[in-house]
């Protein structure tokens, strides 16, 4: 461990992206991008216009279920948390605020999202035009490699160790576009694994021992880094040593806070969902004819 610590104190070079010349404070945290906003905005719109149009007439809970609609509205301020306020803003100057957005746009709002059965929402909020183009879209997209849950658990792990380099961490907050691709990342990649877990929870034809074989590896994965940020006794992170003391925060002590909050709650969200497959899966062969 402490020669994988060693490898990844790489020292950053350059100046750095922030905003102004400070750390913002808690109630100026915001991050007003209409690159991400105008999308958001716009999903939450026609989904709620489709809750109405099939709930009509006295059928709430029609297509899309009360909680099913309320896993929909936690997941987006669990991406509003990340994007907007105040994690994005915060994550420049603390690696914990950082790990933080990171967790939430890879381990917590894809799942609520994705729990929300987006596509019926969707569907029926749209333009008929609009919906069947929807279809078709993600009937053209879903290929072998997208329904490979080996590509994507790799993909979870690739994104989580490689963005959390400090080269790499370094360089995105250098440089706007990079900032916004790491992010971009971590959701696509957060979504592409949740969607095939759900598929195995709603989907009683098997599967669900291979997502729960899936869940733990990423979870073991996540536990691993975040115990070496926890315990490693130097910064690792030169970014944040001149940054974090501006917060009022020890680098060393918020590089550990970062390694907790990805050690433990970040990892909640997959050990519900290994155990929740396990459990499906020891249900489906309890009914199978001896």
């Amino acid at each position: 461990m402490a020669a994988l610590a060693a490898g990844l104190a790489i020292p950053a070079t350059g100046s750095a992206h922030s905003r102004g010349d400070g750390p913002p404070a808690l109630h100026d945290a915001w991050t007003l991008s209409p690159w991400l906003l105008l999308p958001l905005l716009a999903f939450a719109a026609a989904y709620a216009v489709g809750i109405v149009r099939l709930w009509r007439g006295g059928h709430a809970g029609r297509g899309v279920s009360r909680a099913e609609a309320g896993a929909c509205m936690a997941g987006l301020a669990a991406m509003l948390l990340a994007t907007v306020w105040p994690f994005d803003a915060l994550g420049e100057w603390s690696l914990a605020a950082h790990m933080a957005q990171h967790m939430l746009l890879l381990a917590v709002a894809p799942p609520l999202l994705l729990a929300a059965r987006p596509v019926a929402g969707l569907a029926a909020g749209l333009p008929r035009s609009w919906s069947t183009a929807l279809h078709r879209g993600l009937r053209a997209v879903q290929g072998p490699v997208s329904r490979s849950l080996a590509a994507a658990t790799a993909a979870n792990v690739a994104v989580m160790w490689g963005w959390h380099l400090p080269a790499a961490l370094a360089w995105a907050l250098r440089s706007e576009p990079v900032h916004w691709l790491m992010h971009g990342s971590f959701l696509v990649a957060g979504l592409w694994l949740w969607a095939l877990l759900w598929q195995r929870l709603r989907d009683d034809s098997g599967g669900a021992l291979a997502g729960a074989v899936a869940v733990v590896v990423v979870m073991m994965q996540m536990g691993f880094l975040g115990a070496l940020l926890t315990f490693s006794g130097r910064v690792l992170y030169p970014v944040y040593a001149g940054r974090a003391p501006q917060l009022g925060l020890d680098p060393l002590a918020d590089q550990q806070l970062a390694g907790l909050v990805m050690w433990v709650p970040a990892c909640l969200p997959y050990l519900a969902g290994a155990l929740w497959l396990l459990a499906r899966e020891l249900r489906r062969s309890g009914r199978r004819p001896r």
